[in-house]
């Protein structure tokens, strides 16, 4: 059986790792949201490469249900505090893990 661990270690291993301007490495978590963690060229190669890994079908996923995403300027912080409204839903490690126990794409 999957485990929640696996998925995660596979996407930690796909994906570029974040980092901060003083060089700390930010590690990848189960319910970080996948869409402002990388880019989305890294990300569509990572998750066909987990359809083969974990034979999950990722071919019915919607992603017009995940996109488009809206990523903010890095200084926007410094110039309102008004959230980014998302028009899209997020995609997390976990939605992967818990597909991935079942053998199908879970959500949408």
């Amino acid at each position: 059986m999957v485990t929640d661990l696996e998925v995660l270690e596979f996407f930690r291993d796909e994906l570029p790792v974040v980092g901060t301007f003083t060089g700390k490495l930010i590690p990848l978590q189960l319910d970080d949201v996948l869409q402002e963690y990388t880019n989305d060229d890294d990300l569509v190669y990572c998750m066909d490469k987990y359809s083969d890994v974990f034979n999950v079908d990722i071919s019915v996923m919607n992603y017009e249900t995940y996109y488009p995403w809206f990523s903010t300027w890095f200084f926007r912080k410094w110039f309102t505090d008004k959230p980014v409204k998302q028009i899209s839903k997020p995609l997390t490690v976990r939605m992967f893990a818990e597909s991935a126990k079942a053998g199908k794409w879970l959500y949408d």
